[in-house]
């Protein structure tokens, strides 16, 4: 077989320009019988990072956060991020993104072939440490990993981070800051109180004004009640007899709030009872659907003006989208997170929380069961001038 030719050259020998473009790949035109002679859309890839974040969700977005630190820090810079499959919805449409990569055992072999500028790994894990010490890069910051498989800090700066995985007095009592915060300096980055970046098209938009319309919503203070949790950390949810009270007391306090209920596959069931239980007190409850994936139960989430939840990827996505947020913790760190001023924090007074235990030390998890029904209730209501 006949060798393939290489990219034609300039006069002076070098590669195009083009290979230098963001949008030039290398097997096809960016625009169908257009060229790159005369192109004025070039853009060029400027600073080259790799940023590796395969953690739950909520981290996902939480690390959308340090984005506009990192373009400070590397103006013109574009990233690539490689990410679990399931939280790829997450970071879709991302204007501080170049582009997103599964983490699959293809993406893998291509970044064994690729080099970058700067490589990022936010994670305490072994897969993703091991992602980025194979990745080529004279710059790398975040978590590595030993020859024993333990994981270490790349940079100095990185230290208190890596500390607050090793030190659970310094994480659950000591420390006070934002995450935010503590990844952004971690990385050697300028924190400047950024926000979570998830960007609807106009599409979503317009979606969530239909439905909203719909439903019946409109002109409504709309409240909406993260009915579950991931199965890693069951005890962060309050049980259906909680959620039917609640959604009775704001109704209410709040002369007839709408009560959305949301949730993925696994609250279909849940959801249902939860709403036989509130018509049973006389509330009427809206159930959204849990069958249409991620990005869509982000657009659910959108028609919301406020909502209520647990510690989970759900509060991580109201944050973003920037609803006033009413979240209560118990094995969680609620200092860990930033609600911008917009909504309250429910934090248990226990000796034993925060923990971050799997399973409850108690019979019964006191962290939830004692939750307080009507100081929900208020701060729910304490958005309510916000709504619209």
């Amino acid at each position: 077989m006949p060798e393939s030719s290489p990219p034609l050259p300039t006069p002076d020998g070098a590669l195009p320009r083009a290979t230098l473009c963001r949008h030039f790949t290398g097997y096809r035109p960016c625009m169908p019988y257009e060229t790159c002679e005369g192109c004025e859309r070039f853009e060029p890839v400027g600073t080259s990072i790799l940023l590796v974040n395969l953690d739950a969700m909520g981290d996902v977005l939480m690390t959308t956060a340090a984005l506009p630190a990192i373009r400070r820090r590397w103006p013109g810079s574009s990233v690539t991020w490689v990410t679990l499959p399931q939280c790829q919805p997450l970071l879709a449409n991302n204007p501080l993104i170049w582009r997103v990569m599964p983490y699959t055992w293809e993406t893998t072999n291509i970044l064994r072939e690729m080099s970058f500028d700067v490589v990022i790994n936010v994670d305490k894990s072994q897969r993703s440490a091991a992602m980025a010490m194979s990745a080529e890069a004279p710059l790398k910051l975040g978590f590595r990993m030993n020859g024993h498989g333990a994981i270490e800090p790349f940079n100095p700066e990185c230290d208190y981070h890596w500390r607050l995985g090793t030190d659970d007095e310094l994480k659950f009592r000591r420390n006070d800051q934002y995450g935010t915060r503590i990844l952004a300096e971690s990385l050697g980055l300028e924190w400047k109180r950024d926000e979570y970046v998830l960007e609807l098209t106009d599409e979503e938009r317009s979606f969530v004004a239909r439905y909203r319309k719909e439903a019946g919503l409109d002109g409504r203070y709309v409240v909406g009640f993260n009915t579950g949790c991931s199965d890693l950390y069951p005890n962060k949810k309050m049980s259906v007899e909680q959620l039917a009270q609640l959604a009775a007391k704001i109704a209410g306090r709040t002369g007839g709030a709408a009560i959305l209920l949301l949730g993925g596959k696994a609250e279909t069931e849940r959801n249902a009872e939860i709403t036989r239980r509130a018509r049973a007190l006389g509330v009427d409850v809206v159930e959204t659907p849990t069958t249409e994936g991620l990005r869509r139960g982000i657009l659910y989430i959108a028609a919301c003006d406020a909502v209520v939840t647990g510690d989970t990827s759900a509060m991580h996505i109201a944050i973003a989208l920037k609803k006033w947020t009413v979240a209560h913790f118990g094995l969680s760190c609620a200092v860990e997170i930033d609600l911008y001023e917009r909504g309250r924090k429910l934090v248990s007074g226990l000796e034993c929380s925060p923990c971050w235990r799997k399973t409850c030390k108690w019979e019964t998890v006191r962290c939830i069961e004692e939750l307080d029904l009507d100081e929900i209730a208020a701060a729910v209501e304490a958005g309510a001038p916000l709504a619209g």
